[in-house]
């Protein structure tokens, strides 16, 4: 068993999630505390800023690199102190700023050496490129650490995380299907910061109020995306607010919650199966609202993760770290069911700090 900390910051820049766990990368021994450490205002800023330039100019990517490692340097240091943690390893996923599996191209920015250099602790990264020189889409790579909470749960089942993009993981004993669904929070998050009304649908507040314009939403709803079979994966700015274009804010919030919704309820007919189930965790399982309307959309019991002591916040983090120990005992973190890759891979890169590393 290894005390691994994971750690990762989504494509909504909102902060660094980090958490510990002691796992064999087969099951989980202990869960271990979690938190969110906010980027530094200017770091948040830049991050935006460079996803939704795209990789055209990739001139401000080194000192962003450098940026972020510094930001999750601070966090880490501080975790580790204020929970006493001495672990054996941590997985530094980076901040992806670009994701494009047609061209074979992600970019998570960070410096995972300087980070183990920093620390003195070794530090797994680049959890992601050995997936894609295998032909998968690098995306999504949480599934197996689904499968290890499922053990014991009825199925089928999925697990629905709603982040900046929306992604399942379909279970059904030894079988795993996952894939990218399509727009989750982040067109709604982009809407509401357009209009200076906070960082994201507090509460579902504004998109409660408002009325799903029906005809643009079926017009949204033919692009081929969302009805091509998995595995596929999106970037965050894979679509636009266009659906929402020239509504009030709360029309454009409640019609973007409808196309997450129905989105979803798409993706339940490309599945072997009908779940029973589906346990909710990301941002998305805050929002009463989106809540709502994935019952009326989906055909299984629709729940957050906290309902099976699964802390919701702290997931992805753990998953990383789950990921991380997979890869220290040499087990696929992603497999053709997932990402499409032509064989079980197992992805990431292990480095040592400094006073661990041999002088040739």
């Amino acid at each position: 068993m290894w005390s691994v900390v994971g750690t990762i910051s989504g494509t909504s820049a909102d902060g660094i999630d980090l958490a510990e766990i002691v796992t064999d990368g087969v099951a989980v021994e202990r869960f271990g505390p979690g938190g969110t450490t906010p980027y530094q205002p200017e770091t948040r800023r830049a991050v935006l800023e460079a996803i939704a330039a795209g990789p055209r100019d990739r001139s401000a990517w080194p000192a962003l690199a450098r940026a972020v490692t510094d930001d999750h340097a601070v966090a880490l240091e501080a975790f580790l102190a204020a929970n006493d943690l001495a672990p054996d390893a941590v997985v530094f996923h980076g901040q992806t700023v670009w994701h494009d599996p047609s061209i074979g191209e992600t970019v998570q920015l960070g410096e995972p050496q300087r980070l183990a250099d920093r620390l003195g602790l070794p530090v797994i990264g680049d959890v992601r490129k050995a997936d894609m020189a295998e032909g998968g889409q690098g995306a999504p790579l949480v599934p197996v650490y689904h499968q290890a909470l499922a053990r014991d749960l009825a199925q089928p089942l999925c697990f629905l995380n709603i982040g900046g993009v929306s992604n399942l993981t379909y279970l059904d004993g030894e079988d795993i299907l996952a894939f990218d669904i399509g727009p989750g929070n982040a067109l709604l998050d982009d809407w509401i910061r357009r209009h200076d009304a906070g960082e994201f649908d507090d509460d579902g507040a504004f998109s409660a109020k408002g009325t799903v314009q029906a005809e643009r939403l079926h017009q949204a709803l033919s692009h081929p995306f969302f009805v091509a079979p998995g595995p596929k994966s999106l970037d965050r700015n894979a679509f636009s607010m266009a659906v929402a274009e020239g509504l009030s804010l709360e029309d454009g919030a409640a019609t973007l919650v409808a196309l997450t919704a129905e989105t979803i309820g798409l993706s339940e007919k490309l599945l072997p199966k009908i779940p029973a189930l589906w346990i909710v965790c990301g941002g998305g399982r805050l929002n009463p609202t989106l809540m709502a309307a994935l019952a009326s959309a989906l055909a299984g019991g629709v729940r957050p993760s906290e309902d099976f002591h699964i802390d919701g916040n702290a997931l992805e983090a753990q998953a990383m770290a789950f990921l991380g120990a997979r890869f220290q005992a040499g087990l696929p973190t992603s497999f053709p069911s997932t990402t499409g890759a032509a064989r079980p891979v197992c992805g990431g890169k292990l480095f040592l700090p400094q006073s661990q590393r041999r002088i040739a």
